[in-house]
């Protein structure tokens, strides 16, 4: 009589307390696992809602996720500073920066 072979446990998805990130595959892993949704279909809704966010970021937009943060656009001002290893004193130019404000319920959490 043959015995069938139980296939290897999966490992859970990533949640630690050791201070690794997840990786977007990880991340498409924990929704798929969570949802009723494939692992593709899991794939493309991550990729479209990280392709919104960037749009609107490009757009000078903000993006407000509840429980998490907001991500938004600054503009920084051009500012002199020291090249690293030397004394030259060098010009920064102006830029923008993506600027992340941690949500209230967040911060409680941690």
């Amino acid at each position: 009589m043959a015995t069938k072979t139980a296939k290897p446990a999966k490992p859970a998805p990533a949640q630690t307390n050791d201070n690794s990130k997840i990786a977007k595959t990880q991340l498409i892993e924990l929704i798929a696992d969570k949802t009723s949704l494939s692992k593709k279909d899991a794939g493309e809704a991550v990729t479209v809602m990280l392709e919104a966010i960037v749009d609107a970021l490009r757009g000078g937009g903000s993006v407000g996720l509840p429980g998490l943060g907001t991500l938004s656009v600054t503009e920084t001002k051009e500012r002199q500073g020291v090249r690293p290893g030397t004394t030259d004193k060098i010009t920064i130019p102006a830029g923008k920066k993506i600027r992340f404000k941690v949500a209230t319920t967040l911060k409680e959490a941690l």
